[in-house]
């Protein structure tokens, strides 16, 4: 299946397990501008990244989806704009069974079917795999999903990126709200971890780190907006073989978010 093929039927899989009512939702713009560097052409250039981020509950499990637009300020054949997304839902066995999957410091378990894919590139993966949630004190939230990487790359010859032998992922996301006097802050942001693999042409695709710790400060709060609406900070990007090169990358990023 190819990503022209797949698209509709991820639209209906979103649209589908996005039809039951939400109990929570939360639907964010975030945009990030800082220097990022193309791993494949060693450019450096300001750039921004504009991301419409998507959570919610329901009955069973919960939502997660993010679609980013990259747009860099190279005037040159190796100018970057481009879409990339994803999606994930999770079924909580307790929620679904009826029985308390919560163990020590376990608050649940559940199954997630999840895809990236991006616009440019070509790139489609699928991440079935299994997510944690944990009970932390002072944490909003704190989770572990540890999925396969399930490669369905169109390839060189259909124009788009080397398609890649299957791999997994291991990915910790958290938010961590705290105040300071009257002010309200919040650190978010997850670290992954996806495995060695190979591509089409015979070369190793290196195992990667990416970081993604976001510090934010409630600014709309501060000026007697709605809370948690208006949020303003840092995002530090750090990638260790940033896309499977030999690239390093440790970029601070100012950090804008909106919540509808």
């Amino acid at each position: 299946m190819n990503l022209k093929t797949s698209l509709p039927l991820i639209t209906l899989c979103i649209l589908s397990t996005s039809s039951f009512a939400a109990s929570w939702s939360k639907t964010q713009l975030h945009i990030n501008r800082g220097d990022i560097t193309n791993p494949f052409t060693s450019l450096e250039a300001g750039t921004t990244n504009v991301s419409l981020q998507h959570a919610s509950g329901y009955d069973y499990g919960d939502n997660f989806f993010f679609i980013d637009y990259l747009n860099d300020d190279l005037e040159d054949d190796y100018q970057d704009r481009d879409f990339y997304g994803e999606w994930y839902s999770t079924f909580s066995l307790s929620k679904i069974s009826g029985n308390d999957f919560s163990f020590g410091a376990i608050s649940d378990v559940g199954l997630t079917a999840g895809f990236n894919a991006s616009g440019e590139a070509k790139v489609l993966k699928y991440l079935p795999g299994v997510k944690v949630n944990w009970q932390a004190p002072g944490f909003s939230f704190l989770s572990t999903l540890v999925t396969a990487y399930i490669d369905d790359n169109e390839g060189i010859a259909r124009g788009g990126a080397p398609s890649e032998t299957n791999s997994w992922m291991l990915d910790i996301a958290w938010g961590y709200p705290f105040t300071i006097g009257s002010q309200h802050f919040n650190i978010t942001g997850h670290i992954e971890y996806i495995a060695e693999r190979e591509n089409e042409l015979g070369n190793d695709v290196k195992a990667w780190i990416l970081a993604q710790p976001i510090i934010t400060w409630d600014l709309g709060n501060a000026i007697d907006m709605k809370k948690d609406t208006l949020l303003i900070g840092l995002e530090w990007q750090y990638w260790h073989n940033k896309l499977g090169t030999d690239t390093n990358e440790s970029v601070p990023q100012l950090h804008v978010e909106w919540t509808f």
